[in-house]
């Protein structure tokens, strides 16, 4: 039996690993022909953690990768689920694509398996109508399922293996055929449930951390105001067994924090006040940054923005994957108040893609005043000595110098 997995992105792609690791026949499938090349002459088309020791073994393994789609028995989608930046709404455009082109080839009685992140009854609203108008019956001709990716990039191989997993499904029979193919490599409880509940239940998951970065947060700015220390407020309140309260950040970023709460926004705008105002919170950081940026330049008299450096592009440490940066949402609110000229430089994305992008640490170093640490990557926890007559703004609070200044 061949798994076709469609899109070999930051999730289909070590999913598929896994799957042919498991020793599964496994094709994947990408309309980006230059990734397929890439894949297909041996080469990862980004950075993570065990991932090119997992490439080998699927390789071994006769994973092959393709721009086609194939006729076969089960498939697992794994494609983009942006939002509508103005209306907060899902854009299902890319899942429907892939169901269709599926439709085209698809064996009867396939399995067609949605791992991508989805708004609670897109399936219900897109998909079964897509289905439906080819005369198509559901649960006959087409078993339909959700099974919500739970993975961060950073940490992707450990947590294929070890985090629970959900499997949406209409028959509990088919439901429960799934989790077996999913037990293949994942070695925690895998349960089984109704479609709408794993749409949910993922959606929840994300919005729920939103809302507790969102907290930490808020209260790193009232700190700000009296001169406290959000860092050992929060150390101190989490000393009770009750509280767990997250560290506070210059925003949130990625493809599930920052972007699945505004399903939720979309589609029940009368009955999310609280996740709305969490998504305002952590959207304002960014903003945050660029006043405590002023702050530092205004107390020491620098005027050129051009003095000023921003350490890290990607959303979170030890990683290439920029989506949803907050730095990159930073550099769009310094575009609007025209400040032009920052330096930007990040050891894990290896190609260009902002202006005053250094490659070479010490080339970045040697050209600013005002070092801005936006993510802690390991690099510089490992390079303070190289940074410490630098003015630093820690929005991580991992700086060991006592003058640099947090959030």
């Amino acid at each position: 039996m061949t798994i076709n997995i469609v899109g070999l992105g930051y999730i289909g792609l070590p999913t598929a690993l896994m799957f042919a690791k498991s020793g599964l026949k496994i094709v994947g499938s990408d309309y980006n022909t230059n990734l397929v090349k890439s894949l297909t002459e041996g080469k990862l088309t980004f950075e993570e953690k065990g991932l090119e020791k997992l490439f080998q073994e699927a390789i071994s393994n006769g994973i092959e990768f393709t721009t086609d789609y194939q006729k076969t028995h089960t498939y697992i989608v794994a494609v983009p689920t942006p939002y509508i930046k103005n209306s907060k709404k899902l854009d299902p455009k890319y899942v429907i694509s892939a169901v269709n082109s599926i439709l085209d080839v698809c064996e009867k009685g396939a399995a067609l398996i949605i791992e991508s992140t989805i708004s609670p009854g897109t399936i219900d609203k897109y998909i079964r109508p897509e289905i439906e108008k080819r005369d198509y019956v559901i649960g006959e001709d087409i078993h339909l399922l959700h099974a919500p990716e739970r993975i961060i990039p950073g940490n992707m191989i450990y947590e294929l293996e070890h985090n629970s997993r959900t499997i949406g499904a209409d028959s509990l029979e088919i439901g429960e055929k799934v989790k077996g193919l999913y037990a293949n490599f994942c070695k925690a409880e895998i349960i089984v449930t109704d479609i709408r509940s794993a749409e949910m239940s993922k959606v929840v998951e994300n919005t729920y951390r939103d809302i507790n970065i969102a907290f930490a947060n808020e209260l790193a700015k009232i700190c700000r105001t009296d001169n406290m220390d959000v860092y050992e407020i929060i150390k101190t309140a989490n000393m009770h067994p009750r509280v767990n309260i997250l560290q506070p950040g210059p925003g949130v970023g990625g493809h599930c924090i920052s972007v699945d709460p505004w399903f939720l926004v979309g589609d029940y705008p009368d009955l999310t006040n609280l996740i709305l105002t969490a998504r305002k919170i952590n959207d304002s950081m960014p903003r945050h940054v660029l006043g405590r940026i002023r702050d530092i330049m205004r107390e020491h008299g620098i005027k050129d923005i051009s003095k000023v450096g921003l350490y890290g592009l990607a959303y979170k440490e030890n990683v290439d994957d920029t989506r949803e940066s907050p730095t990159l949402q930073l550099l769009e609110r310094m575009d609007e108040h025209l400040a032009f000229g920052v330096k930007i430089y990040d050891p894990f994305v290896k190609t260009r893609i902002v202006d005053h992008q250094f490659m070479n640490f010490e080339d970045f170093l040697n050209e600013i005043e005002i070092l801005v640490i936006m993510v802690g990557h390991d690099h510089i926890k490992n390079n303070m000595e190289l940074i410490k007559d630098k003015l630093i703004l820690d929005t991580k609070n991992i700086c060991v110098f006592d003058g640099a200044y947090k959030l």
